[in-house]
């Protein structure tokens, strides 16, 4: 029995892997710290922060394994400052925090094409997201890599659902590496490191999650 924490469990992915791991009779226990409310559940143990100011000794970092779905754009962040803030130094600190509380495995939901000689800011950002993680010393991490993924959103990314829309009309012709990847299958990915912990630095690229 795993006792599982949760970050961006708001989103998209996020969303889907609480769903899943709350039906999982694996899992005793999610935490899922987020700044408004989740609907209320027997295995959920939901803090309410600012991932501006963690609480560094509260007991609920004490966790087997961490989830990381935390992400957003630059347009939504409203400046590649805040965008690496939400991307980079949130999950590096929650990283951080729940190893320092026993936490053994840890699980990225990073992006295809991540990679810090990158000269694109979002993709030098993912990789050097998974560079800093690590430097922390999970005994096991799991770097999941989707492409575009598929899923009805909350908050509304018109260039984003738009690359979805095209890509799944030409999903038989592209490479598996460019195909639309579900958020439940992200998730599912997700979790299944997570429970299983396996010793080392494992990259998931896109068409291994289809």
């Amino acid at each position: 029995m795993k006792q599982l924490m949760l970050v961006g469990a708001t989103g998209l992915v996020g969303s889907r892997v609480l769903q899943q791991a709350l039906a999982d009779p694996a899992v005793v226990r999610v935490v899922a710290p987020t700044r408004r409310s989740l609907v209320p559940h027997p295995k959920l143990l939901n803090p309410l922060v600012d991932f501006e100011r963690l609480p560094e000794d509260a007991d609920w970092w004490a966790v087997d394994s961490v989830i990381c779905t935390l992400g957003t754009t630059i347009g939504v962040a409203g400046s590649q400052a805040a965008f690496y803030k939400v991307d980079h130094d949130h999950p590096l600190e929650v990283a951080y925090l729940a190893r320092r509380h026993g936490a053994r495995a840890f699980a990225f939901n990073s992006a295809l094409g991540a990679d810090v000689g990158s000269r694109v800011f979002y993709s030098r950002t993912k990789g050097e997201t998974e560079r800093d993680l690590q430097a922390v010393g999970y005994p096991s991490l799991t770097l999941v890599r989707p492409g575009l993924i598929g899923g009805h959103r909350e908050q509304r990314r018109p260039a984003e659902q738009l690359a979805v829309t095209v890509s799944t009309w030409l999903q038989p012709l592209l490479p598996k590496r460019y195909r639309v990847v579900p958020a439940g299958r992200i998730a599912h990915h997700l979790l299944q490191a997570a429970l299983s912990a396996t010793p080392g630095v494992h990259v998931l690229p896109s068409e291994a999650l289809l």
